[in-house]
């Protein structure tokens, strides 16, 4: 007779699989301002201890669900096609589809609202959208190219532009998706 049992490794992937799917689905179906470990853990059929073992803050577990994509596509590439506001806009682009679809402002007003719990999901959420790494190295590209003043504060460039974006989804106003564009063409111009 085969032991069906399941041993403790195993158990333990398939719990911290569970809870990240049950985060990830009551986070997009609630927000974070209504997601509970209690909740998380009802949904993913495990103990509040459980969750606690591997996250100390509901926060730590949205920073876990944004480093897999879990929430929000990660790796946002910026291209290289030798022209820097071309480049950017198209990042930047598609940084903002996400917030066109359905629930998008809210989702990333959730996220900003965790961010504000715990400051590595701000960390997260920045590198899942590509600023410190991609949009960054871009820039850098820039400078290198002579499109971009040597000097040019290419950290600070980055959050302005990811500023830009959370604003607007805060304010809850129509969305000018061609104000943040605007926005970049004036940052890069010459």
């Amino acid at each position: 007779m085969v032991n069906e049992h399941r041993s403790g490794p195993v158990r333990s992937t398939a719990a911290r699989e569970a809870i990240l799917d049950a985060t990830s689905r009551l986070f997009h179906a609630q927000g974070y301002d209504r997601l509970t470990i209690e909740g998380i853990a009802k949904e993913a059929g495990v103990g509040k201890q459980t969750i606690y073992r591997w996250w100390p803050s509901r926060g730590a577990l949205i920073a876990d669900c944004l480093v897999d994509g879990r929430l929000i596509p990660v790796d946002f590439v910026v291209p290289d096609t030798g022209d820097l506001l071309a480049d950017v806009e198209t990042w930047l682009r598609s940084v903002l589809s996400i917030l066109e679809a359905p629930q998008g402002d809210a989702l990333l007003r959730s996220l900003v609202a965790a961010a504000a719990d715990d400051a590595d999901v701000g960390v997260h959420l920045s590198e899942s959208l590509g600023v410190e790494q991609h949009l960054s190295e871009r820039l850098r590209g820039g400078i290198r190219d002579g499109q971009l003043p040597a000097d040019a504060p290419v950290a600070q460039i980055g959050r302005a532009l990811l500023g830009a974006i959370i604003v607007e989804s805060l304010g809850r106003e129509a969305r000018d998706p061609d104000g943040v564009v605007d926005l970049v063409r004036y940052l890069l111009a010459r």
